[in-house]
Parts: C-alpha cells; structure tokens; sequence
C-alpha cells in the first residue's frame, strides 16, 4: 500500500442535490425484479452452465416469480443463441414473463439478436454502450457527439427491424443502459439517456426502461442514491420512464447501494441469486428481496424453500453459496456465543402465535424460508452452558452444574467441552461398537454389527428403512434392554471430504426416560449409530 497521504486514489465528487429526499423516505413496495443469473451470472463462472442447466435455471427463476428473465446474449455465441430459441420454439416461456436479450449498439449483433427472438411473445431488448470517460479516452477514442450517435442509431435499427415481429403481436420493449453510468458524468449520462427516448418514443402503455448501472462500484451507497435521484429528477419524461438499477460488488456493498437507490426513486432491479457474478459479483436479489421481507414488505418472491433453490443453484453453477451469506448461508441460523445461544433459547420460548417476530440474534422466523429449527445452535468448545442446554434440555445442564459444585469455581468453556466428550462420546461401558457396515437392497438398508455387551462379543445383524433402524432391530436379538427412539438430528463440523460429523440421538428407556447421545465420525452413518450406543449407555448407566 502506498503510504500516507496518498496520491495514487481519488475519492469521488459529490453529487449537487441540496435537496435530495431519499434520505428521509421507506419502501413500501418491492421493485420490478429483473434476474440477470443467465447472462451477467453465466459469463463469471469458470465452466459456464450448459443449455440443459440454463433451462433447469430458468425454470427455477419462473418458479420463484421473476416476471423478467435475462437469457442471454443472442449473438455473442451460437450456444446463447440456441438456448433463446428453445426456450420460443419449445413453448417454455410463461405468457406472464418476458424475457430479455443482451446486445451491443453494433448492426451486426442487432442483426442477429432480432433473428433469435423470433416468435416471442414478450421481449425486453437490451442494447448499451460504455459512456465514461475513460471508456471514451482508452477504448472508443471518440467524443461524447460520437459516443450519443453509436447509441441513437442503434436504438433506430433496432426498432426498424423489429417492427415486424410487433406487427405480427409480439410485445417488445426497449431497455438502455449507458453502461458506465455511475462513472459517468451525470449530465452526459442525462443527455445520452434523452436522446435514447426521443428515438424510442415511448407511451405511457410501453415505457422505456433506462437502466443505470454500478457496472464497477466506485462510489459510496449514499453517493449512488445521490446520483439515481439527480436522473430521476432530471428526465424529461419521468412518467414514462422505468429506472432501473444493476449493481455490482466491488466496495462490498451493492446490496446498500440498490436499497438507497431505492429510496432515491428507481423502479426496477437486475442481480442474480446470491449474488453470483463477475469480480465481486453481482447484486444478490435473494438478499434485497428478504430484507424487504422482514421489514414487512412481501418482496413478490417466492423463497419458501431456499434449500432447494440453494441446491439447484450450485449444481448448474458450482459455486457454493458461502456459509455466512445472509439467509441461505449454512451458519446464518446458528450462533457459537453461550450468551446468544441463551437468550435465543429464552426470546423463542416467548414467543407467541399471531405476534410480530421478535427473536434475538435471528431477525428471520427460519421456517419461513424452509430452514430447520434444529440447525440454529451448535455445540463446540465455545458454546457454553446455554447451547448444550438448548439441544439437550437441562440434561446436560445438570452435568455442568454438578462438575461447578465440585469445582467451587467457574468452569471454563474448554472444561465444558472436555466434560461433553466425557459424557457422551467416550463412552464404552456397557457397550462397546465392535464393528457396523450397511448395505442396501430392494429399498431395504441391512446392518451387519458387532459389540462387547458386558464382557462379551456379540454379532448381530438387523434390517430396516435405514441404518438407525436396522441398527435398533439388531439390538433386539442382544439383551440389550428395549427402548424407543424419539428425535435424530446431524450437522458438519467442518468442509471438505474429511470433515467430520456430529450426530444427536434421544431415546426413551425404561420408566419412561429419555436420555441423549452423541457420536462423532467423519462418516455420517457411523456418527448417527455411536450416538445411538451413546445414549444407551447413559440410560443403562442410569438403571
């Protein structure tokens, strides 16, 4: 880093708006949703999804509820351009839907891009140039004059061409972004914007939709409000105009900027699910749509199971969607902190039916998006009292009040974690795990097992409908005191093909006891059935 002061950075000019109103507004409605997951989203990733994983995608953004779906960039490949006319030709494309094709202010590709919408029903056409000045300096080498023309001639072929497909029913409609808007100066970016919609025409019934994109986040999110409100208000036909915004991630805070952007007046937002995009990436449309969504505004989506638009969402990208990434993250519903553990614990048991959501630490009921209660607190070194209590009751409590009163002193966290291993995963006694392997047939898992039960080998061998169950059928034919099982949960203790699992298992014994047990192995079946020998061995303990 260049030491102090330095001179190699520029902070960024404000914007004169002495009587910016965005600050003191709140969002009441959600924006017009735009994902732009098969194009902008597409062209980051390292192997870009094929037509059989763009279509499964497009079907899942239908299913969750955007009415506007960028597909593609027609005529930046023939695979791109494949994929649009399977999407028209195959009838796949709801009435309610439009979809929108990405094309530069080239004849060329204007040419082609019109050849691929062909018997579409509703299309967004999508045609941008760089403005900036640097674009203008280092990679065009023109004037603004220059620069204003490649854009209104493209706008006027583009609708040349196009009318035909208009005449035979097909609703089209006009989307411009001057690419490098938020580096732009903002009244070229006005005057290129103008001349765009004096070419377009548009009608109260077909708006223009003039998209301002963040193409690299330079500025703060305020200044980014500051610069959307300066158009909104400048335009000469605001009334039949659509802002839309298109973040980016650079700063870290393309998610504030499209809510400011918001406040300042914008109507419209593109981003892709989780954010998946070039550099940084994208805008992260999940986010923003279930911030408005706490905030008591329905965002128009649909993320009632955000599992399994997390699960497709990997497997025709493969990214993963980061651990803490808001709301879908695996960590999000989970806290580390004792102190957070309990008071989570405490808010949720208050907790009333029909009554606002007021949960500490989880700003979010999980079930509404599909999440698992069970997954919101994990043990480990650090947890504390108030977790281990929470996904075990008062049993183990009571284990660490009884280790305080022999210790007459405060019991650390690592001496908390070395009494839950104590307790429940180095058990041996009165029965030991010899050996358990599992195979499957005809929908059926058999177990074959062995253990030392008091002093002696015993095989066994079990069927069930997995290997818990065929495991406990085992057992049966033991000795082993019978008992019911009643709750099973796992989570991992770390990534990668070598981390280990965590299983809980609570049984119920004798004189209706029930008693936990846990068991840890890097494979998850294994954990699940030493938990099981786990909680045995506390209940015959008990006896």
């Amino acid at each position: 880093m260049q030491p102090a002061p330095i001179t190699k950075y520029r902070p960024f000019p404000p914007v004169s708006l002495p009587n910016r109103q965005w600050p003191g507004r709140t969002l009441t409605r959600p924006p017009i949703w735009c994902s732009v997951d098969l194009r902008d989203g597409n062209q980051a990733l390292a192997i870009p999804m094929d037509v059989e994983e763009k279509l499964e995608f497009f079907d899942l953004l239908v299913r969750i509820g955007f009415k506007e779906i960028e597909v593609g960039f027609p005529s930046a490949s023939q695979t791109e351009f494949d994929f649009v006319r399977r999407l028209i030709e195959e009838n796949r494309i709801p009435g309610d839907v439009a979809i929108q094709v990405l094309c530069q202010c080239r004849e060329d590709l204007i040419t082609r891009t019109v050849e691929s919408i062909a018997g579409a029903k509703n299309v967004i056409f999508h045609l941008y140039n760089s403005t900036s000045p640097a674009q203008r300096r280092y990679v065009f080498g023109a004037e603004k004059p220059a620069i204003v023309k490649i854009a209104t001639d493209a706008v006027g072929l583009m609708k040349r061409l196009t009318r035909p497909l208009v005449t035979a029913g097909a609703s089209l409609r006009l989307e411009y972004s001057p690419e490098s808007f938020t580096s732009t100066e903002l009244e070229f970016a006005l005057e290129i914007c103008e001349a765009v919609t004096d070419v377009w025409q548009p009608t109260a019934a077909n708006q223009i939709i003039l998209n301002l994109p963040a193409t690299v986040e330079y500025v703060t999110p305020n200044l980014h409000a500051d610069q959307i409100e300066w158009m909104c208000t400048h335009l000469r036909r605001r009334d039949l105009t659509i802002v839309s915004l298109h973040t980016h991630n650079d700063r870290g805070t393309g998610v504030a900027a499209t809510e400011l952007g918001l406040l300042a007046g914008a109507d419209r937002v593109e981003g892709t699910l989780f954010g998946n995009g070039e550099r940084t990436g994208n805008l992260d449309l999940v986010t923003v749509a279930l911030n408005l969504y706490t905030h008591g505004v329905h965002p128009g989506l649909d993320f009632t199971d955000i599992n399994a638009i997390r699960d497709v969402y990997e497997r025709c990208t493969r990214m993963e969607v980061p651990a803490r990434q808001p709301y879908a993250g695996e960590l999000v519903f989970t806290a580390f902190s004792g102190s957070h553990q309990d008071a989570i614990k405490k808010s949720w048991a208050a907790q009333k039916p029909g009554q606002p959501w007021d949960v500490l630490y989880i700003p979010v009921d999980p079930a509404d998006i599909g999440r698992a209660y069970k997954a919101i607190i994990r043990i480990n070194s650090q947890s504390g009292k108030g977790g281990v209590a929470y996904i075990m009751e008062k049993e183990f409590g009571r284990v660490i009040s009884d280790l305080a009163d022999e210790r007459k002193t405060e019991i650390t966290p690592q001496e908390i974690h070395e009494a839950f291993l104590q307790e429940y995963i180095v058990r041996e006694h009165p029965v030991k795990l010899e050996h358990f392997r599992t195979t499957e047939r005809d929908s059926q898992v058999k177990c074959e097992a062995a253990i030392k039960y008091e002093g002696r080998i015993q095989k066994l061998s079990g069927t069930g409908n997995g290997p818990i169950d065929a495991f406990v059928n085992a057992l049966g034919a033991t000795g082993v005191p019978p008992f019911e099982l009643l709750s099973y949960s796992e989570h991992s203790l770390g990534r990668g093909a070598e981390a280990r699992a965590v299983s809980y298992i609570q049984i119920k014994a004798g004189r209706g006891l029930t008693f936990f047990g846990s068991g840890i192995d890097t494979n998850i079946e294994l954990a699940s059935i030493k938990a099981l020998v786990s909680a045995l061995n506390r209940s015959l303990a008990r006896r």
